[in-house]
């Protein structure tokens, strides 16, 4: 099973990249693009540093983080499809890959939680 950590950082990627083509388009494309960079790198980025956390309840807030900005990540893919910024066969790959991201990290919260 693929690490959360390097998975979470592959995702990333992508969303670098579908950000990087967002940055080319004129008006609200670019600027909802910016806010799917934001939450859509946050999520490894966090993930990274429960990985470091000086504490339980400091792990479980990092991956509390993570799941957040994973459900803001999806909002934001949602709303690309919605207002026809991108096709959704573009972003639905994406969409899925996120969602599973969200429920293995509130898998995560819940058993660290036990």
């Amino acid at each position: 099973m693929e690490d959360i950590r390097e998975r979470t950082f592959k995702f990333a990627i992508r969303i670098v990249k579908l950000c990087q083509h967002l940055d080319e388009l004129p008006g609200v494309g670019r600027t909802l693009g910016k806010q799917l960079l934001r939450a859509g790198t946050s999520i490894g980025a966090n993930a990274e540093e429960a990985k470091a956390g000086q504490s339980k309840p400091d792990f479980i807030s990092k991956y509390a983080i993570a799941l957040k900005e994973a459900r803001e990540t999806l909002y934001w893919l949602r709303l690309l499809t919605a207002a026809q910024i991108l096709p959704m066969e573009r972003l639905s790959e994406l969409q899925s890959e996120c969602d599973e991201l969200a429920r293995i990290i509130g898998s995560i919260i819940v058993s660290a939680k036990k």
